[in-house]
């Protein structure tokens, strides 16, 4: 445990934090695949931090999904440098309350950025409504923008945007589908309702 905490601190101090940060036309992106209990996954990142994390049935399905949220970028697949990265991931999926909290470099709006910190702050455990969060970031009539950035989010289960769900508990929306929605839900010990704020 003291050799991963010391190279995700290395990892953090290498990639440094840019939440906020715009990238360049050519910006090089590192990626690799993971092979999941909830299935096959990508991770990409800049050099500042994780900038998609994205479900998949293939990985020419994940390759393209890639391509097309950055079109402009240099994709080089990765030969090492994501491998504790990956490793750490992999370990958090098959305990999400164990503490990860890797530096992340999330492309978006001011408004989507808002929303996805506002994911960032649910607790594993509990569940929101589109409603309720859009009351949570100042914007009480921007329930359906709320669930359109929830759609826009890259980085699938790092922003949980699965912990939203409709004020009457549908589990609908997930851009990855409702059974992955709900199978992360039953892995946190999350209710299958809207927990927080209805």
């Amino acid at each position: 445990m003291e050799t991963q905490s010391g190279s995700l601190r290395e990892i953090h101090a290498q990639m440094k934090l840019g939440q906020t940060r715009r990238a360049g036309a050519a910006e090089p992106l590192q990626y690799r695949t993971l092979h999941t209990s909830f299935g096959l996954m990508l991770i990409a990142s800049s050099r500042y931090g994780l900038r998609a994390l994205l479900p998949g049935r293939s990985e020419n399905e994940l390759l393209a999904n890639l391509r097309q949220r950055f079109p402009s970028a240099a994709l080089e697949e990765d030969h090492g440098d994501l491998s504790l990265m990956g490793d750490l991931l992999i370990a958090h999926f098959e305990n999400p309350r164990s503490a990860f909290d890797p530096p992340l470099d999330p492309l978006g709006t001011d408004f989507q950025r808002l929303v996805w910190q506002a994911l960032r702050d649910i607790p594993v455990g509990h569940t929101t409504s589109y409603q309720a969060l859009a009351h949570k970031i100042d914007h009480p009539s921007a329930a359906r923008a709320v669930a359109t950035a929830c759609a826009a989010n890259p980085l699938a289960f790092i922003i949980p945007c699965h912990r939203v769900i409709a004020a009457d508990g549908r589990l609908s929306g997930y851009r990855w589908g409702a059974d992955l929605k709900r199978a992360l839900l039953e892995r946190e010990g999350a209710p299958l309702s809207a927990s927080q704020g209805d």
